[in-house]
């Protein structure tokens, strides 16, 4: 169910969430999602990369594509942060910053439960994260071409 985490998409990530029975289950998945993330580099765990508003150090960049999509890198020292990681890159990775900006993720995160079950620091920095991949997108949309 983790092996190929970067290939899932959206609607198959909400499947997993439903097989698994309870929330410790679906923590434990979140976990082995974000252990999945590949790292970020040190010289990229910069103040320019953080994402302010989070209890856990989260850095998270976003780089284009040569098909005006953008890659999300980014990291973090929490476990289950890296797996909130996880499920925001399945949500906007590979997609154009009219895309992402198109999605809110709020309807992803209630299939999921993530609203409902998650400490109010953790969907704190969740939205923060969110926020950070809205304003990269907003940002690249600004630029001159």
């Amino acid at each position: 169910m983790v092996a190929n985490f970067l290939d899932t998409t959206v609607d198959e990530l909400v499947e997993n969430f439903e097989i698994l029975g309870d929330w410790e289950e679906r923590f434990a998945y979140l976990i082995e999602l974000g252990k999945k993330l590949p790292p970020l580099d040190e010289s990229e765990m910069v103040e320019d990369n953080r994402v302010h508003g989070c209890q856990a150090a989260v850095w998270l960049k976003m780089l284009p594509t040569n098909d005006s999509t953008f890659h999300i890198h980014a990291d973090s020292d929490a476990f289950i942060v890296k797996g909130l990681i996880a499920v925001l890159f399945m949500i906007y990775n590979g997609k154009t910053a009219e895309q992402i900006l198109a999605d809110d993720g709020t309807a992803t995160f209630a299939k999921l439960g993530l609203d409902r079950h998650l400490s109010p620091t953790r969907r704190n920095g969740l939205y923060s994260m969110l926020s950070r991949i809205k304003a990269l997108a907003a940002a690249s949309v600004a630029q001159p071409a």
